[in-house]
Protein backbone atom coordinates (compact mmCIF):
# COMPACT_ATOMS: atom_id res chain seq x y z
CA UNK A 1 0.00 0.00 0.00
CA UNK A 2 2.84 2.36 0.89
CA UNK A 3 4.57 1.70 -2.46
CA UNK A 4 1.36 2.32 -4.44
CA UNK A 5 0.77 5.59 -2.55
CA UNK A 6 4.33 6.70 -3.25
CA UNK A 7 4.03 5.78 -6.92
CA UNK A 8 0.76 7.72 -7.14
CA UNK A 9 2.44 10.81 -5.70
CA UNK A 10 5.40 10.52 -8.09
CA UNK A 11 3.12 9.77 -11.05
CA UNK A 12 0.91 12.75 -10.25
CA UNK A 13 3.94 15.04 -10.09
CA UNK A 14 5.29 13.49 -13.28
CA UNK A 15 2.02 14.04 -15.14
CA UNK A 16 1.74 17.62 -13.89
CA UNK A 17 5.33 18.37 -14.87
CA UNK A 18 5.03 16.68 -18.26
CA UNK A 19 1.81 18.51 -19.06
CA UNK A 20 3.34 21.89 -18.19
CA UNK A 21 6.58 21.39 -20.14
CA UNK A 22 6.64 22.90 -23.62
CA UNK A 23 9.78 21.20 -24.95
CA UNK A 24 9.13 17.51 -24.40
CA UNK A 25 12.02 15.08 -25.03
CA UNK A 26 11.88 12.92 -28.15
CA UNK A 27 10.78 9.84 -26.17
CA UNK A 28 7.66 11.70 -25.03
CA UNK A 29 6.06 11.74 -28.48
CA UNK A 30 2.80 9.84 -28.99
CA UNK A 31 3.26 6.27 -30.16
CA UNK A 32 0.28 4.16 -31.20
CA UNK A 33 -0.02 0.74 -29.62
CA UNK A 34 -0.22 -2.42 -31.70
CA UNK A 35 -3.32 -2.72 -33.85
CA UNK A 36 -5.93 -5.26 -32.83
CA UNK A 37 -7.31 -7.48 -35.58
CA UNK A 38 -10.84 -7.44 -34.17
CA UNK A 39 -13.69 -5.02 -34.84
CA UNK A 40 -12.64 -3.02 -31.75
CA UNK A 41 -10.34 -0.01 -32.02
CA UNK A 42 -7.08 -0.19 -30.09
CA UNK A 43 -5.51 1.97 -27.40
CA UNK A 44 -2.74 4.53 -27.89
CA UNK A 45 0.09 5.11 -25.46
CA UNK A 46 1.69 8.51 -24.89
CA UNK A 47 4.91 8.36 -22.83
CA UNK A 48 5.31 11.12 -20.25
CA UNK A 49 8.61 10.34 -18.52
CA UNK A 50 11.26 7.65 -18.55
CA UNK A 51 13.88 7.93 -15.81
CA UNK A 52 16.46 5.53 -14.44
CA UNK A 53 15.99 5.21 -10.68
CA UNK A 54 19.16 6.64 -9.13
CA UNK A 55 18.86 4.62 -5.93
CA UNK A 56 17.82 1.29 -7.51
CA UNK A 57 20.47 0.11 -9.97
CA UNK A 58 19.06 -1.45 -13.14
CA UNK A 59 15.49 -0.16 -12.64
CA UNK A 60 13.60 2.45 -14.65
CA UNK A 61 10.48 4.47 -13.81
CA UNK A 62 8.20 5.12 -16.80
CA UNK A 63 4.88 6.95 -16.81
CA UNK A 64 2.43 7.06 -19.71
CA UNK A 65 -1.12 8.00 -20.55
CA UNK A 66 -3.10 5.26 -22.29
CA UNK A 67 -6.08 6.50 -24.30
CA UNK A 68 -8.95 4.14 -25.13
CA UNK A 69 -11.37 5.50 -27.74
CA UNK A 70 -15.01 4.40 -27.35
CA UNK A 71 -15.32 0.58 -27.47
CA UNK A 72 -11.51 0.12 -27.63
CA UNK A 73 -9.85 -3.05 -26.44
CA UNK A 74 -6.17 -3.89 -25.90
CA UNK A 75 -4.67 -7.14 -27.14
CA UNK A 76 -4.06 -9.57 -24.25
CA UNK A 77 -0.53 -8.88 -23.01
CA UNK A 78 2.08 -8.94 -20.28
CA UNK A 79 4.41 -6.28 -18.93
CA UNK A 80 7.39 -8.58 -18.41
CA UNK A 81 8.82 -8.29 -14.93
CA UNK A 82 7.59 -4.70 -14.47
CA UNK A 83 5.53 -3.65 -11.47
CA UNK A 84 2.57 -1.70 -12.92
CA UNK A 85 0.29 0.88 -11.34
CA UNK A 86 -2.79 2.10 -13.29
CA UNK A 87 -5.04 5.05 -12.36
CA UNK A 88 -8.25 5.89 -14.26
CA UNK A 89 -8.07 9.54 -15.31
CA UNK A 90 -11.30 9.52 -17.29
CA UNK A 91 -14.07 7.09 -18.20
CA UNK A 92 -14.54 3.44 -17.23
CA UNK A 93 -12.21 0.52 -17.92
CA UNK A 94 -12.83 -3.21 -17.53
CA UNK A 95 -9.78 -5.28 -16.63
CA UNK A 96 -8.99 -8.95 -16.05
CA UNK A 97 -5.68 -10.26 -14.77
CA UNK A 98 -4.97 -13.97 -15.17
CA UNK A 99 -7.71 -16.13 -13.66
CA UNK A 100 -9.09 -13.35 -11.44
CA UNK A 101 -12.61 -12.01 -12.10
CA UNK A 102 -13.23 -9.10 -14.46
CA UNK A 103 -13.19 -5.81 -12.54
CA UNK A 104 -14.65 -2.47 -13.65
CA UNK A 105 -12.72 0.65 -12.68
CA UNK A 106 -14.19 4.17 -12.82
CA UNK A 107 -12.54 7.59 -12.84
CA UNK A 108 -10.39 7.98 -9.71
CA UNK A 109 -9.96 4.24 -9.10
CA UNK A 110 -6.71 2.31 -9.51
CA UNK A 111 -5.05 -1.10 -9.49
CA UNK A 112 -1.63 -2.72 -9.52
CA UNK A 113 -0.23 -5.56 -11.59
CA UNK A 114 2.49 -7.75 -10.14
CA UNK A 115 5.55 -8.66 -12.25
CA UNK A 116 4.70 -11.35 -14.80
CA UNK A 117 0.92 -10.78 -14.58
CA UNK A 118 -1.12 -11.77 -17.66
CA UNK A 119 -3.51 -8.97 -18.63
CA UNK A 120 -6.15 -10.93 -20.55
CA UNK A 121 -8.69 -8.09 -20.84
CA UNK A 122 -8.38 -4.31 -20.90
CA UNK A 123 -11.21 -2.42 -22.53
CA UNK A 124 -13.18 0.80 -22.51
CA UNK A 125 -16.65 -0.27 -21.45
CA UNK A 126 -18.32 2.73 -23.14
CA UNK A 127 -19.40 2.79 -26.78
CA UNK A 128 -19.59 6.61 -26.77
CA UNK A 129 -17.02 8.06 -24.33
CA UNK A 130 -13.25 7.68 -24.24
CA UNK A 131 -11.32 6.32 -21.25
CA UNK A 132 -7.81 7.35 -20.17
CA UNK A 133 -5.35 5.77 -17.77
CA UNK A 134 -2.19 7.03 -16.13
CA UNK A 135 0.09 3.98 -16.10
CA UNK A 136 3.36 3.80 -14.16
CA UNK A 137 5.93 1.05 -14.71
CA UNK A 138 8.92 0.16 -12.55
CA UNK A 139 10.87 -2.15 -14.85
CA UNK A 140 14.29 -3.58 -15.54
CA UNK A 141 16.13 -0.98 -17.59
CA UNK A 142 15.85 -1.80 -21.30
CA UNK A 143 12.92 -4.22 -21.02
CA UNK A 144 9.88 -3.88 -23.30
CA UNK A 145 6.96 -2.51 -21.31
CA UNK A 146 4.21 -4.35 -23.21
CA UNK A 147 4.41 -7.67 -25.00
CA UNK A 148 1.22 -8.71 -26.79
CA UNK A 149 0.21 -12.37 -26.75
CA UNK A 150 1.08 -14.28 -29.89
CA UNK A 151 -1.82 -14.47 -32.31
CA UNK A 152 -3.23 -18.00 -32.59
Amino acid sequence: MRIAGGLLAVATLTAATACSTTDQPAHAQAAPASAVTTSHPSETLTPLLEQALPNVKGKTFTSSVVDFPPNARATPHRHGQAFVYAYVLEGTVRSKLGDKPVTTYHQGQNWVEQPGAHHVLTENSSRTERARLLVVFVSDTGDKLKVDDAKS
